[in-house]
């Protein structure tokens, strides 16, 4: 099988015929120009060296070809004439192979004469003709008598306008029609010689009725006669001209050529010499690639071109067959076969791009006026086109390009049309409102209800943008009072799940109208979490009282669990107000695990309440792993999902933190919710870094941010800046820490447990920087804050053990020690890895022989938790304890060990930690600059371990090949960083590395 080829621009036109072979599958391909058949050819374009357009040629499948070799072969030996009939769809290569047969029989020797129909002509009497004899009497005939007897006879041909009936209805009488039938063919004799003459006409369908009846008398005659007639038809809406086609078809000389649509095989063969495929087409890349385009395209080869002109060639590392690039070249070549169907048949690809879903052709009917076996016709015409599979467009991108050129004033009457029609066939809610929102119609009752409930649908199957445009136009539709509370209600809801920002204006109108008798209490209730996020507490109280009060007066209803979970929702973003909760603990305690019958709004806020109130009878993080895998696939209000995860962090468990952050960001609703995906970003990134994973932290805050920007996070916003201010500080970034707080935050945000952690990460900035008292100032504020809240959750913020630094680095370890133990005598809510950190530090103030225990239980913890920096920390320290006490060989081992715990983090190496160096005269300390220069870098750690082994500069040059002076100018590095002046200086723990992992250096260089 032979494909397509790109021409150079300036050949003038060529023609490729294979001689002497009659392989069924052989392609032909012909140069086309740029300016024959507009709106008959099609061209795809490609760029060329010079700047210029190239002409991409269509495709000519070769068995259809030699047949037509055939009959034109017998014509020339028999002397007799032919009919040949070819047919395909719009697209299929009708044109082409008539231009590249007519121009292979002129080129031997044959006499060629062509027409083509046009619908514009097509009540032109003999206007095909006209055409065939404007050929002949450029070939010599003489035509004069055949056109004056034409002008004549078009006098008696019946107008325009009843040409239909022409076509059915041959014109059979007048005095002129006899004489002009014998000259016509008489003229169409004078030009056979020696070969055959071949009249090419293609758009048979669109033929003039007077022309179809003179190529009928030709067709008569042909026994005698080595004419050929080439005929080309496409199909339409109704059979065209059917008393023509029912008498050629009686013809025992007529064959028919039907052409298909492309194959896999085809397809893959055209991709591999069109598009520069590398290796055989038979390849299963390019196979797959090519079952794809058909796919898109049903076979056709207008479109398959298209797409394949739209291909970029492969690499040569041969990776996988690109994707098609974005272009407008399939569009075009949609729009080329659009127009060339009947005006019906637009019609129905037009709403079927509007409608954009399978629907009853009954229904298509209704939508358009037409009746269903006019439609069913439409469709049988464009799914042979390639445009339409089985009832609706084949792929997106056509049904864009057919969106893309309806007029806008036309989709409008679509949509307002499908949207009364899908209404009365029962269609659902968010059908119809799609419908109702593209048409911004709202003229009858039913639109208001209809767009409410398709609300409601949407932002329960995280869609607010979706609900936002129900809505907006809802509130238009002449509602009543109630009906457009309920809908500015669940409007506020959406805006602020999309843009908080963006439901200020009318959050401000529902509290004005929360405050008088009329307005609901669910609507009121539902306004508490969106005033919290804004830092509104009193308001978020006002409201939850008043409801409480109107619900006093009423029956205990539904309504009752969503009021005590508000209310507790309430006390524990805002602790000013936990004394009224702790005063019924044992009314929401009990909900944590309570059994289905419970409202799940309150179970989940009691879960995170379990966590920050932590008690003996309930144990949170259970609670919040039971809710978690029960409500995680449920459809509805994501923000329940929060509290558990919240009460997993403040519980220890980071690491479930992580894992369920994870299964809830792959939801498909995640994509449309940029708050609740902003926030679980946001809770899985402080998890992280509470696992020692630095990069997923900082990344996870980074897109936290980026999905919600920073004025529209409200009080939240300390969450994910306290993330990165704790990044850029653990990993010596300090500017960009100091950036971090330059970020503005609301007063109100340190009125809440958040406000509390962002007070420890800007503590601990300060610490890094050597700044004791900015550090100090800002731990025993959030230590106030948290004992006047009386929330001892040391998850929240350990606050005494952050102030237990401060005093270690200001020399006052009795203090420190105090402020550990009392961390560590918390009567709940003591996780893992808080205990862990605070035995670490405690150890630095102990005795050597109570510090081995006290770092061995700080190990053992941090393991159990999975913090790898603790860990490192913790194992690096146990080192030097183990090498005082004289135990090197055990103190090897626990330096590898903390190496292993420190890989795959973005934290500075354990090295760091290193003992020798740990605090000696002449250290730099990190408050000198904006990063920490007393870290070893990998390469300078490489060099250093073979130097103590006692290797010179050169074997070391060899041995990591890099030149003698860079290992010179590392060792410079290693020797300041080390506080050391010469290499037998070098400390005896990095020979330990070596002679621990033999071959672990080199394997780093490779």
């Amino acid at each position: 099988m032979k494909i397509c080829r790109k021409f150079d621009f300036g050949i003038a036109s060529t023609l490729r015929t294979f001689v002497g072979s009659e392989d069924p599958r052989q392609w032909h391909v012909q140069r086309r120009g740029t300016g024959s058949g507009v709106g008959r050819h099609h061209n795809c374009w490609s760029g060329t060296a010079n700047g210029e357009a190239e002409p991409v040629v269509l495709i000519v499948q070769g068995d259809e070809f030699t047949q037509l070799r055939r009959d034109l072969h017998a014509c020339e030996e028999h002397g007799k004439g032919h009919v040949a009939l070819v047919t395909g769809p719009v697209g299929s290569g009708k044109t082409q192979l008539l231009e590249t047969f007519g121009k292979g029989a002129a080129a031997a020797g044959a006499r060629v004469l062509t027409a083509a129909g046009s619908r514009a002509e097509q009540g032109l009497p003999f206007g095909v003709l006209g055409q065939l004899l404007q050929g002949a009497r450029l070939a010599g005939s003489d035509t004069a008598r055949v056109e004056e007897l034409m002008r004549e006879a078009a006098g008696a041909v019946p107008t325009a306008e009843a040409r239909w009936e022409a076509a059915d209805e041959p014109p059979a009488e007048g005095p002129v029609w006899a004489p002009l039938l014998r000259d016509v063919f008489a003229a169409l004799l004078d030009l056979v010689d020696r070969t055959p003459l071949v009249l090419v006409v293609d758009d048979l369908q669109h033929a003039d009725a007077t022309s179809l009846h003179c190529l009928l008398y030709v067709t008569r005659r042909l026994h005698h006669a080595p004419i050929m007639v080439l005929l080309a038809e496409t199909p339409t809406l109704r059979p065209a001209n059917p008393l023509f086609h029912a008498e050629l078809r009686s013809r025992p000389c007529l064959s028919h050529v039907a052409l298909p649509p492309l194959t896999v095989d085809s397809v893959a063969r055209l991709l591999h010499e069109c598009g520069g495929e590398p290796g055989s087409a038979g390849s299963s890349e390019v196979l797959e690639e090519a079952r794809r385009l058909l796919h898109l395209t049903g076979g056709n080869p207008l479109l398959v071109q298209a797409l394949v002109g739209e291909h970029t060639p492969r690499e040569e590392d041969g990776g996988p067959a690109p994707a098609a690039r974005v272009g407008d070249a399939f569009g075009r070549a949609v729009l080329h076969s659009l127009y060339r169907h009947e005006p019906d048949a637009r019609k129905v690809a037009r709403a079927l791009a509007v409608l954009d879903r399978p629907v009853p052709q009954e229904l298509l009917g209704q939508l358009l006026g037409m009746l269903p076996g006019s439609v069913a016709s439409a469709l049988r015409v464009l799914h042979s086109s390639g445009l339409v599979d089985t009832d609706r467009l084949r792929c997106p991108r056509i049904l864009h390009s057919v969106l893309s050129d309806t007029p806008a004033e036309v989709r409008q009457r679509l949509h307002e049309r499908a949207a009364k029609v899908l209404h009365e066939y029962g269609a659902e809610s968010s059908v119809v409102a799609g419908h109702l929102v593209a048409s911004g119609w709202t003229g009858e009752e039913w639109v208001a209800p209809v767009l409410q409930d398709a609300a409601e649908h949407a932002l329960s199957a995280g869609r607010p943008d979706l609900t936002v445009a129900y809505l907006r136009l809802g509130r238009r539709a002449g509602a009543d009072e109630e009906r457009r509370d309920a809908l500015t209600t669940m409007l506020v809801s959406a805006r602020w799940q999309v843009n908080p920002l963006a439901a200020n204006g009318d959050l401000d109108k529902l509290v004005r109208s929360a405050r008088t008798d009329k307005y609901p209490v669910s609507a009121a209730v539902s306004m508490v979490p969106y005033l919290l996020w804004q830092g509104r507490a009193e308001e978020a109280a006002e409201a939850v009282a008043s409801s409480a009060e109107a619900k006093a007066a009423e029956a205990a209803g539904p309504e009752d669990g969503r009021l005590q979970a508000m209310r507790l929702l309430v006390s524990l973003s805002h602790p000013d107000f936990l004394v009224s909760v702790r005063e019924s603990r044992g009314l929401w305690s009990r909900a944590a695990t309570a059994p289905h019958s419970v409202n799940p709004l309150l179970q989940a806020v009691s879960v995170l309440g379990s966590a920050l109130l932590p008690a003996d009878e309930v144990d949170g993080t259970a609670a919040a792993e039971q809710f978690l895998q029960r409500h995680h696939l449920d459809r509805g209000n994501r923000g329940l999902l929060v509290a558990p995860l919240l009460a997993l962090l403040y519980g220890g468990r980071a690491d479930r933190v992580v894992a369920w952050s994870d299964t809830l960001l792959g939801r498909p609703e995640a994509r449309h919710t940029p708050v609740w995906r902003g926030v679980v970003q946001a809770i899985r990134a402080e998890a992280a870094l509470r696992l020692g994973d630095l990069a997923e932290a900082e990344q996870g805050a980074r897109a936290a941010l980026e999905d919600l920007p920073t004025p529209a996070w409200g009080v939240a916003v300390g969450g994910p800046l306290g993330t990165l201010i704790s990044c850029a500080t653990e990993t010596g970034r300090h500017a960009e820490a100091d950036r971090w707080l330059t970020e503005p935050v609301p007063a109100g945000m340190f009125r809440t447990p958040v406000g509390a952690h962002y007070l420890i990460a800007q503590g601990s900035h300060h610490l890094a920087m050597g700044r004791h008292q900015a550090a100090s100032s800002d731990f025993q504020r959030c230590g106030a804050m948290m004992r006047g809240w009386n929330l001892e959750a040391s998850g929240l913020v350990p606050w005494r053990l952050e102030l237990a630094r401060v005093q270690i680095g200001l020399g006052n370890r009795t203090h420190a020690a105090q402020l550990l133990r009392d961390q560590l005598h918390v009567p709940h809510g003591l996780d893992g890895r808080t205990r862990g950190r605070a035995l670490h530090l405690l150890a630095s103030t102990a005795t050597p022989d109570h510090r081995r225990k006290l770092l061995a239980k700080a190990v053992e913890l941090f393991r159990s938790c999975g913090d790898r920096q603790g860990l490192a920390r913790a194992l690096a320290d146990t080192d030097q304890v183990l090498r005082q006490s004289g135990e090197p060989g055990r103190a090897r081992h626990f330096l590898f060990r903390a190496d292993d715990a420190a890989q795959g983090s973005d934290a500075a190496p354990w090295a760091r930690h290193a003992p020798e160096w740990q605090g000696q005269p002449g250290k730099p300390s990190a408050a000198e600059g904006g990063d920490r220069d007393d870290v070893l870098s990998e390469a300078e750690l490489r060099v250093a371990v073979l130097a103590a082994r006692g290797q010179t500069n050169r074997q070391i040059s060899d041995a990591l090949f890099i030149t003698v002076s860079t290992v010179e100018q590392h060792l410079t590095r290693t020797y300041r960083k080390l506080n050391v002046r010469q290499r037998t200086d070098l400390p005896s723990w990095l020979l330990a590395m070596d002679d621990h992992q033999q071959g672990k250096v080199q394997d780093k260089v490779s």
